[in-house]
């Protein structure tokens, strides 16, 4: 079928329904549609993305604001952000909070004790830190600020890093080689949808010093596993931790490493924030995010 007829014929189907778009862009045949905005981590930080990326959000997401008749961002920090960066009327935006996954929940020291063992790890025994290896996440600054702690903490408790390989991490790598050959770092790279709730689960605690974020999903897992969690505090990361997780000054590896030291130590502290965030986690559910999201959508179509 030829493109133009192909085209054609979506945008007539489409007539009299409401399309949602789950990921900033609305199809060129949709007329009027909503979306949903992540964060705006391409405008604000472009040097962070690729240039492609970049560019094509520059020339194609003017043209979804345009036809978009409400858009969903998962926080309200971001909420905030798109109505002063696009002044976009307050009422026309809702911030709907995205949910934790049943497969993350505390987990005893017996189980899936094989499934760490043979990675090398054990429970309870590391500090944990789910993130994609790019400039914003600030692995760099995490992996200075845990080289800055007594050596026999790093040697207890280990750095455990997973996640992808991301845009512009060479010079995380070669921090990664160095803090590997002294064996208080370990890079594990992307990690199985089956292995990452056990992953969580086993660590002390778990540390996001992201400077920014749309949502910060490992935060809510983090806590969903039972899991005393630090996260930077900047952009949604104290809206999503909601008074559960140590906040650690964005940028300062004085105030990281002191944040380090109280989540691995403070036993007072680490039962109260372990409580607390399974409260918070409960309360965020992906079932909670949909019936919000569908509810939303009703009251345009």
């Amino acid at each position: 079928m030829p493109t133009r007829w192909r085209n054609w014929s979506l945008t007539r189907d489409l007539r009299g329904h409401l399309f949602h778009s789950p990921n900033y862009f609305l199809p060129e045949q949709v007329e009027a549609g909503i979306s949903t905005v992540h964060d705006l981590s391409v405008f604000k930080y472009p040097e962070t993305h690729p240039v492609a990326r970049v560019r094509h959000f520059e020339e194609k997401f003017a043209a979804t604001l345009k036809r978009s008749v409400h858009l969903i961002t998962d926080s309200e920090a971001t909420r905030k952000e798109v109505i002063d960066y696009f002044n976009w009327h307050p009422d026309r935006i809702t911030a709907i909070p995205l949910g934790a996954p049943p497969e993350f929940y505390p987990r005893s020291s017996g189980e899936e004790s094989t499934e760490l063992a043979i990675r090398g790890l054990a429970y309870g025994e590391y500090a944990l830190c789910v993130s994609t290896l790019e400039p914003r996440k600030r692995i760099d600054l995490l992996i200075a600020a845990y080289q800055a702690l007594p050596a026999p903490l790093r040697a207890r408790y280990p750095l455990i890093l997973a996640g992808s390989s991301g845009w512009l991490s060479d010079a995380i790598q070669e921090q990664i080689r160095r803090g590997e050959q002294e064996g208080w770092l370990k890079y594990l790279g992307f990690v199985s949808d089956t292995f990452l709730p056990i992953l969580y689960a086993g660590a002390r605690a778990f540390i996001f010093p992201s400077t920014y974020e749309g949502f910060g999903l490992p935060v809510l897992e983090a806590m969903a596993s039972g899991v005393p969690t630090l996260v930077a505090n900047c952009s949604s990361l104290p809206e999503v931790a909601a008074g559960a997780a140590w906040l650690a000054e964005p940028g300062s590896l004085d105030s990281l490493r002191e944040g380090i030291l109280h989540v691995l130590g403070d036993e007072e502290w680490r039962m109260s924030a372990i409580k607390r965030g399974l409260d918070v986690a409960s309360r965020a559910t992906w079932a909670k995010c949909a019936e919000s999201t569908l509810q939303l959508c009703r009251r345009f179509a």
